[in-house]
């Protein structure tokens, strides 16, 4: 789906998405409505009824547009937000980095509404209410969507840049048998061919990878009299090559992430399952859903992101000199630093939770409520939020404003595949631990049954030190980083100058 992004304007590919995964929550909520569509509810004393093939499928498939409409949504509609200031204009330049801020903010305040009052339609109305209100939302933001079309600030499309990044590939490999040039000013450029994937400016020569500016050097064969261009399957710009350097350098910092979301999924897993056994009781009638204590991580990092925006920003532009308080580096330093703390200090808090169960005599009462309230676990929830606050929103920033051009929304999708990536390490970690910590009684240290009986703390702290090494390692990238060097067209006419050039050297860092 990304790759349409290329070929059409990206608000046709937004409305399509969009419709694609409006269809999906339709289905699952039509599905929710007609009995037909869904296995009957389960009466009391009897074995419930399995859905059967066909509402399976249903299911399946409404999942299935869901997911791809939303996972062409994300990383689209965070480039073409952001898109909407003019870089070259000294007035929105500021403005970009706010707009992340905001969206992030708002995507929270989403998910808040989705974990409290959705929920609660849910549990209290049914599901038919709990499937409808997200769809009738999403139709009112399709429609909302539509009509802002004239308003929209819209980059023309300029051919596949996936293309472009394997001809310079292909050229250097061509090409690798030749000297290289003495002077990098004997490279090619042509800002003519280039001018449509240069408009925010043209990307200057770098010292690393120099094996792939063999892709840029300029032999007889790369010209015949009736071309005006070169084949670029043999000669590239220095601005193509460049694009490819740029991806390359963003790799190692972009995957210094997939740790993080690794320790943040937990929230999901053991620190629920650690919910569950806890007193979650406000009154004698009330208790907390287990998985509603997301409601303390997703609270911290809005509060996190106002706080950042309003406060910590001014206070550390007197300081920094930089217009966004901090680089989106260090943004992403103090979110890798605070996340540390937060595993770290979830594993004190299951020794805790596990010490209570055992003066009661609870350890080996898996379904019994420990007396211990469940507050215990706000600390790892806020810290956790605090973190996404400043690493995610700093993340994206990092995707969005090093990324070549044309490849932006590559970019921030980069950024959603590194959350999938977390899972998955998640996964393979806790599987890992099932195998190498059994005993010959076949307990391990993450018990299904009984997690009073586990070692979760360790679990915790083998995160932690992952994490330690995560963020040694993530400096280290940060410390060598090369920020891609833009030549950009100022205006200073208004000061009565002429135009011209200058050099931005990660400008909005």
């Amino acid at each position: 789906m990304i790759f349409y992004f290329y070929y059409m304007y990206v608000y046709i590919i937004l409305l399509d998405l969009a419709f694609i995964c409006y269809q999906g929550m339709v289905s699952l909520t039509i599905s929710a409505i007609l009995p037909k569509l869904r296995p009957p509810p389960c009466q009391n004393g009897q074995i419930c009824q399995e859905a059967d093939t066909g509402q399976l499928a249903i299911l399946y498939i409404s999942l299935l547009l869901t997911a791809i409409g939303s996972g062409g949504i994300r990383p689209c509609v965070v480039a073409f937000g952001a898109d909407q200031f003019d870089e070259t204009d000294e007035k929105q330049k500021t403005s970009t980095w706010k707009f992340f801020n905001w969206y992030y903010f708002c995507m929270g305040a989403s998910m808040l509404v989705a974990v409290t009052v959705i929920v609660y339609i849910q549990d209290n109305v049914g599901w038919g209410w709990g499937l409808g209100v997200p769809s009738i939302a999403m139709a009112i933001s399709i429609v909302a969507f539509v009509f802002g079309l004239p308003l929209y600030r819209n980059m023309d499309p300029s051919g596949s840049p996936f293309t472009r990044l394997v001809q310079v590939c292909v050229a250097a490999y061509k090409k690798r048998n030749l000297a290289m040039v003495s002077d990098p000013k004997l490279l090619y450029v042509n800002e003519e061919l280039d001018a449509s994937i240069s408009i925010a400016g043209t990307l200057l020569h770098t010292k690393q990878m120099k094996f792939l500016d063999k892709a840029a050097i300029v032999t007889p064969q790369d010209f015949t009299e009736s071309q005006s261009k070169p084949n670029l399957w043999r000669l590239n710009t220095v601005h193509r090559v460049e694009e490819l350097k740029s991806l390359l350098r963003m790799g190692p910092i972009w995957a210094s992430g997939i740790i993080l979301f690794t320790a943040y999924v937990q929230q999901n897993t053991f620190s629920l399952q650690q919910a569950k056994t806890m007193n979650r009781h406000l009154t004698k009638s009330f208790q907390i859903p287990a998985g509603s204590m997301s409601v303390f991580t997703l609270t911290s990092m809005l509060a996190t992101i106002v706080f950042y925006d309003r406060v910590f920003v001014p206070f550390m532009r007197r300081f920094t000199g930089v217009e966004r308080g901090v680089s989106f580096l260090c943004r992403m330093a103090i979110g890798f630093s605070i996340s540390v703390f937060a595993t770290l200090i979830a594993g004190f808090m299951e020794i805790k939770r596990k010490n209570v169960a055992f003066a009661h005599g609870l350890t080996d009462k898996p379904h019994e409520t420990i007396p211990i309230m469940v507050f215990w676990l706000v600390p790892q929830y806020v810290l956790h939020g605090v973190a996404e606050a400043f690493i995610s929103i700093g993340h994206l920033e990092f995707m969005y404003d090093q990324a070549p051009e044309s490849m932006r929304s590559t970019a921030t999708a980069l950024f959603w595949l590194a959350i999938s990536a977390g899972n998955y390490m998640s996964t393979l970690l806790v599987t890992m631990i099932h195998k190498f910590s059994q005993g010959s009684d076949g307990s391990n240290w993450l018990p299904d049954n009984n997690l009073n009986k586990g070692k979760l703390e360790y679990f915790y702290w083998i995160i932690t030190a992952l994490q330690v090494l995560n963020l040694v390692y993530y400096l280290f990238c940060a410390k060598f980083y090369t920020f891609k060097p833009l030549e950009v067209l100022v205006d200073h006419r208004d000061k009565g100058d002429r135009k011209g050039h200058e050099l931005e050297l990660g400008t909005r860092v």
